[in-house]
Formats: structure tokens, sequence, C-alpha cells
């Protein structure tokens, strides 16, 4: 009697270790599963957070960019009406014209510069010629891919409310168009198709030159 109750002792010792072991062996299956998904969930949390980063990168850029287009285009407004003899005129305008990457006057000109060896500006077409060079120039280090087109135009906007190229050269306000290469706002695109190349002017500052 004795020993049968040894017997089953062990018997029930030896049941219940299997049970612990395969207990133990699937909680350690599910222990595994629940780190692997873990993992996955923590992976698609940093791939949102570096997408919401690049994207965070990308707007603060074109912010920068369309702030520093607005300044320039206030900084040629002043230009033209410091220099208003010129600055009204329909023909023979420095000021005036449709420029493209890279920016380059019309008739490009230095006699603002300090150097002696520049010869210096004798007439209020000079003047405008050599600012022209000089603010083209900034225009060009500051946007990339930029394009400028200044003109007489009393329609810078579209039947949609969109700024355009295009100038109908009537009117007397003169109207500082300014676009530049922006990053695409399409996610899916790549390569070069990332890219919105001045489809549109980004910046339509109007000004009157004044009158003489």
């Amino acid at each position: 009697m004795r020993h049968q109750n040894r017997v089953d002792t062990y018997a029930a010792s030896a049941t219940y270790a299997l049970r612990a072991h395969n207990s133990f062996r699937r909680s350690a299956g599910f222990s595994l599963i629940e780190v692997l998904i873990s993992i996955v969930v923590l992976s698609f949390g940093l791939l949102g957070m570096v997408g919401m980063q690049a994207a965070a990168l990308q707007s603060n850029r074109e912010a920068r960019l369309q702030s520093s287009a607005v300044v320039l285009a206030r900084e040629l407004a002043e230009l033209m009406r410091g220099n208003k003899a010129i600055g009204i005129l329909a023909t023979g305008n420095p000021y005036l014209g449709d420029f493209n990457t890279p920016l380059v006057a019309a008739t490009p000109s230095y006699c603002l510069n300090v150097a002696p060896a520049t010869p210096l500006c004798t007439n209020a077409t000079d003047i405008a010629n050599a600012q022209m060079t000089e603010w083209l120039a900034r225009v060009d280090a500051e946007l990339p891919g930029a394009h400028v087109k200044t003109c007489f135009d009393s329609a810078p906007f579209d039947s949609n409310g969109l700024p355009i190229w295009t100038c109908n050269n009537t009117g007397g306000v003169v109207v500082v168009k300014i676009g530049w290469t922006r990053g695409s706002t399409d996610r899916s695109k790549s390569g070069t198709a990332a890219f919105e190349r001045a489809i549109r002017p980004s910046v339509i500052f109007s000004v009157t030159a004044g009158m003489t």
C-alpha cells in the first residue's frame, strides 16, 4: 500500500512537472510573439516620426524661402520708388523684364561698386541697371531655380484666383512676380517629379513707383 502511494505520488509529481514545463513553453512562445508585435508597432511609430520630421523640415525651408522672396520683392519696390523717373517708364526701363536662372540683368552694370576701377553711374538708367544687376544676383543666390518677372499688369491672377506669369502690360502698377523650385506636396512623386519648378509665381508684389 505504501509502495502504491509512493508510485502515485511520483506519477502526480511527474504529471505536474510536465504540465508546468508545457505551460512554461507556451508562456515563452506567447512572450516571443508579444515582443515581435511590439517591435513591429515601434518600427511603424519610428517611421511615422521620421516622416513627420522630414515634412516639418521641408515646411520650415519653404517658409524661409517665401519670407526671403517677399523681402527681396519689397527691396526692388523701394529701389524703383527711389529712382521713380525710370521706374514709371513703360519702355527703356531696366527694372522691367523676364528673368530666368541664372538671373542676369539685360544690361549688367557695376557702376555702384566702390572699386576705383569701376566707372561711375552717370544717369538714372545706369543706376537702375546697376541695381538690377546686384538685386538679381542676390535673388539667384537665395532662391533655388528662381524666376522673376517685373511688368505692368492689371490682372496678375487668373479666374480661379491663382497667380500667373502672363502680363497684360496695362495699368499704372508694376507687379513683381517671383517663383522658385519648390518641393512637391505630393509624397508619391520621386526624382525630378518631386519638385515644382516655378510653375506659378509664389510671390506677387504690386508697386507704384511714384510720379515725377
